[in-house]
């Protein structure tokens, strides 16, 4: 379980909101440093966390707008920032949804942003850009999501977003961060059965694209999902696993699946075209929308043998 904490008050940080946190600070100086942003502009950053980004951007600019969705992160942040120094930037903290809410007026954009989201949150950002012209976006994405808005005609990953994006701005690449600069370190590593389950259920129609796939209603009732917390405050990765059977059910965790493949780009993909790379991500992007294969193979407790591979992967074909 990952953790962050100010001053005696401590966050569980949520997958299924993609928090990993930014913390090595000679990455966020760098990050400030790429914005090229000027002492009068008005800085747009959407997931501050705890805050250690803002931090750095209320040193360059004159005004900083951080939306944050989780009110937990927003309470640490507004005390984060109270403690820095006198100011009026508490009022620029919003407690809302980037995906729903209406930005005010900025110069440009810095983010460190949620796998699940970044799709979508950049598309809001192009189609806005008429009504705010801002200067640029800084943007910290997955690498594997990179190359694809930075992709270009007759590359394999190139695709709609890409074309959207390039006709209003030019995208460059500006530096490689480590998944050890971040709490919890992301790309973690899965368990072996639910990577096993999820190339399965993927390759099960490996010509097919992915959106119908996981449209199945058999495939549904083979997932976990969860939610962030219960009314109780108490995680529901920490309670029993539910499974939810009625047709309203299934209905609606096929819709939630389906836009976790659409904002992730996956949507139109099909397995037999995919990298490793991809399929981990799209394990990810799963994951952190807080659902999860529970029909797995046994792990043994004593160490497998060659037989015991073999065994596992007939059971998967």
């Amino acid at each position: 379980m990952a953790t962050a904490s100010y001053a005696g008050n401590s966050v569980r940080l949520l997958k299924s909101k993609g928090q990993h946190l930014l913390t090595n600070s000679r990455v966020l100086d760098s990050i400030v440093r790429n914005s090229n942003i000027k002492p009068d502009d008005t800085v747009l950053e959407i997931g501050p966390g705890t805050g250690n980004l803002i931090l750095k951007l209320l040193q360059a600019a004159k005004n900083v707008v951080a939306v944050e969705i989780d009110n937990r992160m927003v309470d640490i942040l507004r005390q984060r920032v109270s403690d820095s120094g006198p100011g009026p930037l508490e009022r620029e903290i919003v407690c809302g949804d980037a995906l729903k809410i209406q930005f005010p007026q900025f110069s440009l954009v810095v983010a460190n942003i949620p796998y699940g989201i970044s799709s979508t949150l950049i598309a809001k950002l192009v189609y806005g850009v008429e009504a705010n012209p801002f200067r640029s976006a800084t943007l910290l994405l997955q690498k594997e999501f990179a190359k694809r808005l930075m992709s270009e005609p007759g590359d394999s990953e190139f695709n709609r977003l890409a074309v959207n994006v390039k006709l209003v701005a030019d995208v460059e690449f500006a530096m490689d961060v480590s998944k050890r600069d971040f709490n919890p370190c992301r790309n973690p590593r899965y368990q072996l059965p639910e990577w096993w389950a999820n190339t399965r259920t993927c390759f099960s129609k490996k010509n097919k694209t992915l959106g119908a796939i996981f449209k199945k209603r058999k495939l549904m009732e083979l997932m976990r999902f969860s939610s962030d917390v219960d009314d109780d405050g108490v995680s529901m990765d920490d309670k029993c696993d539910t499974y939810s059977s009625s047709d309203e059910d299934i209905g609606s965790e096929v819709n939630r699946t389906m836009r976790v493949l659409k904002t992730s780009g996956f949507m139109d993909k099909r397995p037999s075209k995919l990298s490793k790379d991809e399929l981990l991500h799209i394990l990810s992007a799963l994951s952190e929308a807080g659902m999860h294969f529970h029909d797995q193979p046994k792990l043994k407790d004593k160490p497998w043998d060659w037989e015991d591979a073999y065994e596992a992967c007939d059971a998967l074909l």
